[in-house]
């Protein structure tokens, strides 16, 4: 099975109101090594790597609005996987 790489930018409401907890939770039910990270103009960087069904399953939960805070607008990138994450962690 292929592993991908995705990069998604979270845009919205979402720092300070436990929406990296919730993402870190759901990717590793999901089996996936990533993080999410604040950035500073104010959206949330999620990167997870692993198969494609899983990665599509956590950009459907991101976008989906059962989220703490408000999502406005997901952007995502797909790339090969490159094997730099391990786990699943909150910066």
């Amino acid at each position: 099975m292929t592993t991908e790489r995705l990069t998604a930018w979270v845009h919205g409401y979402v720092q300070g109101v436990g929406f990296r907890w919730w993402t870190r939770a759901r990717a590793l039910e999901l089996g996936l090594v990533g993080y999410a990270a604040n950035q500073a103009d104010g959206r949330v960087l999620v990167i997870a790597e692993g198969p494609r069904d899983k990665l599509d399953a956590l950009l459907a939960l991101l976008r989906s609005g059962n989220t703490p805070g408000t999502v406005d607008l997901v952007v995502e990138q797909w790339d090969s996987a490159r094997g730099d994450v391990t786990g699943f962690v909150e910066r």
